[in-house]
């Protein structure tokens, strides 16, 4: 359904990324990677919220490396400057969107569940947000300082975005007035994705319903 195009950064450079297009009058949505890269999977959910109605983008943050392999995906991640990532690449994005008219939402998996939090606080083009298992390093974003809506999605069962942790994000947005909602899911990292030994359907409708009427009620 989609196609890759490239589009502006603020800087002036340029990043390549998969479009799925909805429609000129529809809202539009950032969609942000896992660590493995801007693969097929990442494509598909770009193309399941075109069918649903939403314009998508997803930035191909690692400039098409893609792996099937965790080390050489920790590799890739480590090496990335979520800081530029998040104001050139994401922001770029969004301004993208915005020229197809509609507002703009960002959400992403994993790494893009981080990047998706440090956009929902840098990145003014966006009007929420979405979160899949991420949590930036505090000197990436402060979570206390988003200004939009957030709805977070967490896994028990996670030993990178542990329960510990979630509670600490989760603690700390309630703690400055954020309109946030944490969803916490009896699961495995990773759970929405369905290309994943541990992806968990009944988890992943839910929060695919959850997400749904999220959206619907704040763009």
């Amino acid at each position: 359904m989609g196609t890759m195009i490239d589009f502006a950064r603020p800087d002036g450079g340029s990043t390549k990324g998969y479009l799925a297009t909805a429609g000129a009058d529809r809202p539009s949505l950032i969609v942000i990677q896992e660590w493995w890269g801007l693969n097929d999977q990442i494509c598909g959910v770009a193309d399941r919220f075109a069918r649903a109605g939403y314009n998508a983008l997803a930035p191909d943050l690692y400039e098409g490396r893609v792996t099937q392999e965790p080390d050489e995906a920790n590799h890739m991640m480590s090496g990335l400057d979520f800081a530029g990532a998040t104001v050139q690449d994401v922001r770029g994005a969004a301004q993208h969107l915005q020229n197809i008219g509609g507002p703009v939402g960002v959400m992403g998996f994993c790494m893009g569940g981080a990047l998706t939090i440090a956009a929902a606080v840098h990145v003014r083009e966006v009007s929420l947000g979405v979160c899949f298992y991420g949590i930036p390093p505090g000197e990436v974003a402060d979570p206390a300082k988003i200004t939009i809506p957030l709805q977070c999605h967490f896994a028990n069962q996670d030993d990178w975005c542990t329960p510990a942790a979630v509670d600490g994000l989760e603690a700390a947005m309630s703690g400055a007035g954020v309109n946030a909602e944490v969803i916490r899911y009896d699961a495995a990292h990773g759970f929405f994705n369905e290309t994943a030994t541990i992806y968990d359907p009944t988890c992943a409708n839910q929060a695919w319903s959850s997400m749904s009427e999220f959206l619907t009620a704040n763009f």
